[in-house]
């Protein structure tokens, strides 16, 4: 089958510098089946830095994600006309912290323009991003905590409906392995993941293969086989693949690691969405 990658990032996202034109021609170079660019906007900082509290502040890097949206969405909806015929792009983001504000989640969600929303969490409620925490001060006692309120968070999100797929699930491993040699084992919220992928599939949700980690030094994808394999038994049948690109040249890297991760897994075919809409394309 074609590659496909739905989990990309440009200009429009405040850690890219990855030029939006050049982008989507290395896209329509490698002939993909869909491409989706899904800049960043992190619900916890919708707004300008003034609207925060200090102790807010404290907790996020960045503001004014509102902005970063318009022009993301502005951006990708005139290069949709320019590119018809030739390349299946669709206008997509990643939102993250849909909890922390639900309002701004649901000002995404009622834009006629955005094809598809990955729903992620980078960081939880009380927290700095998993990629600002400073691991060597946690005990491991810590550690697990801060991870069992990462997937009930992301049990909690599953259960709403401003999403389509959730993104790397596994996202809270990444810096402690990559940076720390931290390895955490989590088959301890192996019931509460499964309840997540169960909510997920009865709602018509699905999760995301994130190829990031294999080019990354993670040695894995977000989240793993066993992962994928007990989303496809609580009865998911949406899953995308994603590069979570932040350059032209990591387009697509590893889509073929991600698709046969979903192969082994039990899937026959692969999402992409189209006006929020799932649309399948058959592994072959």
């Amino acid at each position: 089958m074609k590659l496909m990658d739905c989990h990309t990032h440009t200009q429009f996202s405040v850690d890219s510098e990855a030029d939006i034109g050049l982008c989507i021609k290395r896209a329509a170079e490698l002939g993909l089946a869909a491409y989706a660019i899904t800049d960043h906007c992190e619900c916890n900082a919708w707004h300008g830095e003034e609207h925060y509290t200090a102790e807010e502040k404290k907790l996020r890097e960045s503001f004014d994600y509102a902005a970063d949206f318009e022009n993301s969405v502005s951006a990708v909806t005139a290069m949709k006309e320019k590119y018809a015929g030739k390349l299946n792009l669709l206008c997509g983001v990643e939102l993250g912290q849909i909890l922390h504000d639900i309002e701004a989640a649901k000002l995404v969600n009622a834009d006629s323009r955005v094809d598809f929303i990955i729903g992620s969490v980078h960081q939880v409620m009380g927290e700095q991003d998993f990629y600002f925490i400073d691991y060597e001060k946690l005990t491991m006692d810590d550690i697990y905590d801060l991870l069992e309120r990462y997937f009930r968070e992301v049990y909690d999100l599953s259960r709403t409906d401003l999403f389509d797929v959730v993104g790397h699930i596994t996202y809270c491993l990444r810096y402690m392995k990559q940076r720390h040699g931290i390895e955490a084992d989590i088959s301890r919220y192996d019931d509460i993941i499964a309840e997540t992928f169960r909510n997920l599939a009865s709602n018509g949700k699905g999760i995301e293969i994130n190829t990031s980690g294999l080019r990354q030094g993670f040695g894995d994808t977000f989240p793993n086989l066993k992962y994928v394999k007990l989303f496809r038994d609580m009865g998911g049948e949406i899953v995308t693949v994603g590069s979570d690109s932040h350059t032209v040249e990591d387009i697509a890297a590893n889509a073929a690691d991600g698709i046969s991760i979903a192969r082994a897994a039990g899937f026959a075919r692969l999402a992409y969405f189209k006006k929020r809409k799932p649309y399948f394309i058959d592994i072959k």
